[in-house]
Order: structure tokens, then sequence, then C-alpha cells
């Protein structure tokens, strides 16, 4: 027999053993999670845009409003954002201006201004809308689906679902930071959804059914 025979063989025992081995490996070492804990959770990311606007001795003029008006609308201005006026010495005039657009959408000026690049030129000043936004990195990870599990760990995948609906369903993703504090007042954009919700619910029973046939009902 020529020495050059069992090569052959001797690379297949080598590779069935190292194939071997790696699916005894699986899930273990010492990053290994043994709890049901989830390593996947949500990171809040916050993100500021800015607009400067031209200032005058009456606050803003009509068209500065609508112009402010249209950028507010195209940023789809609504619940969970924060505007903030950067301008420390803008006239009382130009804070109220500000502050009414933004209540168009559900939004009140907050106090103080987060830190923008550049600076504000005489004469104007800079409207921020203070965005946040969640997501949950690394999902979904299906690394070790194959593997074995012989540690009994959670795998990598585990909570990457809940967290990240989690992450996408919230309204104000700062509350997965900070949960929401009620200052005593009546939040109208929130007070009324469930009646709302029930109100724009199809009629239910004889009665309604009916009113829902014929068009009619209060």
């Amino acid at each position: 027999m020529s020495k050059y025979s069992k090569k052959p063989a001797t690379a297949a025992i080598a590779l069935s053993l190292g194939l071997a081995l790696s699916a005894c490996g699986g899930m273990g070492g010492a990053d290994v999670n043994r709890s049901l804990y989830s390593v996947k959770q949500p990171v809040v990311e916050k993100s500021n845009y800015t607009m400067d606007v031209r200032t005058g001795m009456g606050g803003l003029s009509i068209p500065e409003q609508r112009r402010l008006s249209n950028w507010f609308e195209s940023m789809d201005l609504g619940y969970g954002d924060k505007v903030y006026l950067e301008d420390a010495s803008a006239s009382p005039a130009t804070r109220e201006a500000v502050g009414e657009l933004a209540e168009r959408y559900g939004v009140l000026l907050s106090a103080g201004a987060p830190v923008t690049n550049g600076y504000v030129n005489p004469g104007s000043a800079r409207v921020v809308i203070s965005r946040s936004s969640a997501h949950v990195p690394g999902c979904p990870d299906w690394s070790n689906k194959h593997t074995g599990n012989y540690a009994n760990a959670t795998t990598p995948d585990f909570g990457c679902s809940v967290n990240g609906n989690m992450a996408a369903m919230i309204a104000d993703p700062e509350h997965l930071v900070k949960g929401a504090e009620s200052d005593g007042t009546t939040t109208v954009s929130t007070s009324t959804k469930a009646i709302d919700s029930y109100r724009q619910q199809a009629p239910t029973g004889e009665g309604g059914l009916k009113a829902s046939a014929t068009g009619g009902g209060n």
C-alpha cells in the first residue's frame, strides 16, 4: 500500500472530529447567559433639528410664522417631541409666537435649550426640535440557532421581539429611560385616548346594528 493512500482517510477523520467539537461547544463560554434576563435592551437616541427665524420688535412676522409652521409640518411635529427657543435674548413676543405655533401641534414650548452647532446671528432666533428614537441593537440575533445548548443558556435572540415591539410602539421613547411624570395638569393628547377609541368603534347590539345599517345613530 502506498504511503499516500492513508491521507484521504486521515483528512476525513479530522474533519468529522472538528465538526463534532464545534457542535459540542454550542452556547457555552464565559459570556453564557443562564438567566431569564434579556441582554438585548432598547437604546434611546436623541437628535436635534434647528431652524433660524428672523425676529423683530413685535416678535415674528407673518411670513416667518408661516415658514416656521411649514417646517413644523414637514417635521411631523407631535407628541414626544420637544421644542426649544435657543436665543435667550429673544423678546417675549417671539417666545409667545413660537409657543403658539407649537401648541397647534400639541407641543408646549420647553424651557432652556440643548447645545447646537454654530451661533445665532443678531436679529434671529433658533428654534430647536429635540426628538428621541428607540431601537434594539443586534436584533434579530440567530447566530446560535444551529448549535447545541448544553449549558441551558438563554438564546442571544431572547427578548428581541418584545423589546423591539416596545421600542417601536412607545409614543415617547424617553419614557423607556425615565417614566412619565405628572405635573398635576391634564394632558389633552393622552387623556382622551380611551374615550376617542370607544367613540370610533362600530355600534354594537340590536339598536346599534339598526343604526349602522340605516346610517343613523348618535
